[in-house]
């Protein structure tokens, strides 16, 4: 007969008893972190454990006197939004001076493309298709935010975006599992200087964690925070693998989505955080609620109190608790009562421990706020700055969409007029989530521009419009601009504006127009129903096009956008996303041919918002749409043509590029074995340019219906005029394994087709079998 009781068993009371004597961290167990880490927990009471849990933050709800006292009770583990080494300092030696086990404080933060210097957003990134550019990246911004005594960085963020709806395509790297698994992998090795996971971090490195997990941009219809309904084995083939590849490379953080995942809050959802995380994936380190999230499963209708709620996240897998007093208030009479075994709670502590001693804060406590007497006099100097290496890849983030008649580069001795709203703006410039980058220090086009022609041609500038006249929505901007700094609205009249840009316009030799979105237009709960221009800014580029001068487009956006009426009429468009600090230099250095742009789309910009999503590594149909085959009975829309306007690998030069037919090296691949594929790279034009070879493979017929092809592979080279290059892929089983019906990852035998291209649409192909 088997006995049950609702009491706490022995271990937890023993647990729940006087602390022993020996009440600090072992010094002699320091070299060894999983006994040091024991020892530790072994100490701790209960309410000293589920302190270890609490992220807060400094705000009117918690004074930074009151926390200070919280933490030297033993109540805290950690803050976020925490930058300030005079503002930290206290805090930790409260933690290490005045608690009882003098556990040091984490400080965390969101760093996601820079820290004081802005770099481009993670959709330029992406477009750079340069690993080492991403990977400087997330290293100078680690450097930077390591010096303001950060420990831990929410980022990367890895989300897939299929959906550019979704406001926080912004802040990912695009469409493609491959390509974000790829930078995902690069954004880890950079903030943590290659150290992987369970080894100290230096003093210049922070802890990435990677977010959201898990699916957060496949969120339905593109709302944010909305819920995700898929399938397991799309969730595995196409959403999933960026995660993974984060972890793989070391990422000591998880940072846990806002999103249900088939019908169960991800925050509350065992199978995620418990089945797959930590035991398919074997991982090790901690895991961090989004804010405020645990009390929300409340409102997703699977708690129906705070008391459930705590016990939900705990049970779940949730380690620390973001910006809420759920876990201070419920845990420790969940765990007293029996109903959260003190094994669970444990476990978290143990991770969030684990945590710290990777980030050297047990070594060294004040590692990353260092002394008072170092302390930077200024936080926000200038010289605190990386200009050249934010102006460098933000040249290589950069996407020429269109250049009909060789309109760009400009010649340096040209008239240019310069008009939009976005020409002057250089809050908009750095993006959203800049960390702490100074808006006041950012370049503008205008001001990159005039420095290019100084001495040679001559800049004119008018406004031309504002980003919207929607009084609503501009509303919503401002209070999306936390810096108090206001969405810039010209009071006069639109006409009046447009007039003065026209007048302008008729006095240069070429027009560049500035236009997209405000930055706060592309943010968390910033999704769109409309993917065009605002109505402001069509009527001024239809008004310059009018004067028939040559129309160049500088977008900034954080978003694929909807540009058909712009694709058609602009004799040269420039996507330049948000490019950061060094953005006006970097856009004027690409305008003028002093660098020639290498940039590619990670991601496909749509037709229309009915066409979305629109990617290009979609499922094969019984029925497709056949370009120049038209019928009532394919897979398509009858009332606009098929297809993305401008395809995913997209990206135009200043020089020409091609492509020799592909070479395989057998026509058969054995199990085990592998194929070569091969082209000829030449450089045909008169400069000399960078551009990305891609590799796309695929399975004529398996057992599942699989993708009209997936990129497997790409190199980016750089080539002189005339120059020709052999540009060599490995294939073996690896690029050819998917997640079958069954979750089995495997290679099926069968023929498979290799497409090679500068895009994902123009590619040469060759076959092989498997056998």
């Amino acid at each position: 007969m088997k006995f049950t009781t609702k009491r706490p068993a022995l271990a937890a009371l023993a647990a729940l008893a006087a602390p022993l004597a020996f009440a600090q961290p072992n010094p002699a167990l320091i070299d060894n972190k999983p006994a040091f880490v024991a020892d530790l927990l072994r100490q701790m009471t209960l309410e000293e454990k589920v302190g270890q849990l609490r992220l807060i933050s400094i705000g009117p709800e918690m004074p930074a006197a009151q926390l200070a006292e919280e933490i030297a009770a033993g109540r805290v583990g950690g803050t976020f939004n925490s930058i300030n080494h005079k503002e930290q300092r206290p805090l930790q030696e409260a933690a290490v001076n005045r608690s009882r086990l003098k556990i040091p404080m984490l400080f965390a933060y969101d760093v996601l493309h820079g820290h004081r210097t802005s770099f481009p957003i993670g959709l330029g990134l992406a477009s750079s298709w340069d690993m080492e550019a991403v990977r400087l990246t997330a290293r100078t911004a680690a450097v930077e935010a390591s010096a303001d005594g950060v420990d831990v960085t929410f980022a990367p963020t890895v989300d897939i975006s299929r959906d550019p709806r979704w406001g926080r395509t912004s802040e990912g790297f695009g469409e493609d599992p491959y390509l974000v698994s790829q930078i995902a992998r690069a954004m880890v090795q950079g903030f943590q200087n290659g150290t992987p996971a369970g080894k100290v971090l230096g003093r210049d490195s922070i802890m990435a964690s990677v977010k959201h997990f898990a699916l957060y941009g496949a969120v339905e219809g593109g709302r944010d925070y909305n819920i995700v309904d898929m399938s397991p084995m799309r969730m595995y083939n196409d959403y999933l693998p960026p995660y993974k590849a984060a972890i793989d490379a070391g990422a000591g953080g998880v940072m846990i989505a806002l999103n249900t995942v088939n019908g169960q809050p991800a925050t509350s959802n065992t199978w995620l955080l418990q089945d797959l995380l930590r035991k398919d994936w074997g991982f090790r380190g901690v895991t961090f609620s989004d804010h405020g999230a645990i009390t929300e499963l409340m409102r997703h209708g699977v708690a129906r109190d705070e008391r459930e709620a705590a016990k939900l996240a705990i049970k779940a897998g949730v380690d620390m608790s973001m910006a809420d007093q759920v876990y201070l208030k419920e845990l420790p009479g969940l765990v007293k009562s029996g109903e959260v075994p003190m094994k669970t709670l444990d476990n978290a502590v143990r991770e969030v421990l684990g945590a710290k001693y990777d980030m050297g804060l047990f070594h060294a406590p004040f590692l990353r706020i260092g002394k008072a007497e170092d302390d930077p006099p200024d936080l926000k100097a200038d010289s605190r700055l990386h200009r050249a290496p934010a102006r460098d890849v933000a040249r290589r983030s950069m996407v020429l969409l269109e250049n009909r008649n060789r309109t760009l580069p400009i010649a340096k001795g040209a008239t240019v007029a310069l008009v939009g709203p976005l020409a002057d703006a250089p809050i908009d410039m750095m993006g959203v989530w800049s960390g702490q980058a100074v808006w006041k220090q950012s370049v503008t086009l205008r001001t990159g521009m005039e420095k290019a022609l100084e001495g040679q041609g001559r800049l004119l500038y008018a406004r031309g419009a504002n980003v919207t006249e929607d009084k609503a929505i501009v509303e919503y901007l401002n209070f999306l601009n936390w810096d108090e700094h206001e969405v810039v609205q010209d009071k006069r009249a639109p006409q009046e504006m447009i007039d003065e840009a026209v007048a302008t316009a008729k006095q240069a030799d070429v027009v560049v127009a500035a236009v997209g979105e405000s930055r706060g237009m592309s943010h968390e709960s910033s999704s769109r129903t409309r993917l065009d221009l605002p109505e402001s800014q069509q009527a001024l580029l239809k008004a310059l096009k009018a004067t028939g001068k040559p129309l160049v487009l500088v977008l900034m956006n954080g978003r694929p956008l909807t540009l058909n009426w712009e694709k058609a009429n602009a004799d040269a468009m420039l996507e330049t996303w948000f490019a950061g600090t060094e953005g006006g230099h970097a856009i004027a250095d690409v305008l003028f041919g002093d660098a020639n742009p290498s940039g590619k789309l990670p991601i496909s910009l749509p037709r229309s918002v009915g066409q979305i999503p629109t990617y290009y590594n979609h499922p094969r149909l019984g029925r497709p749409f056949t370009p120049g085959k038209p019928g009532n009975y394919t897979s398509q829309y009858f009332d606009e043509p098929q297809g993305a306007l401008y395809p995913f690998g997209h990206g135009l030069s200043y020089t020409d590029f091609s492509l020799s037919d592909v070479t395989l090296s057998s026509a058969r691949m054995p199990r085990g074995g592998k194929v070569e594929a091969s082209v000829t790279v030449t450089n045909t034009g008169e400069r000399a340019g960078e551009t990305v070879v891609q590799l796309y493979i695929q399975d004529v017929a398996a057992s599942v219906v699989r993708p009209v092809k997936e990129l497997k592979d790409f190199r980016k080279l750089m080539l002189q005029p005339g120059e020709k290059k052999e540009v060599r892929f490995t294939i073996g089983e690896d690029k050819l394994a998917f997640y079958n019906a069954k979750l089995q990852y495997l290679a099926e035998p069968g023929e498979f087709k290799v497409q090679i291209g500068l895009d994902s649409q123009n590619v040469k192909e060759q076959g092989f079998e498997l056998k």
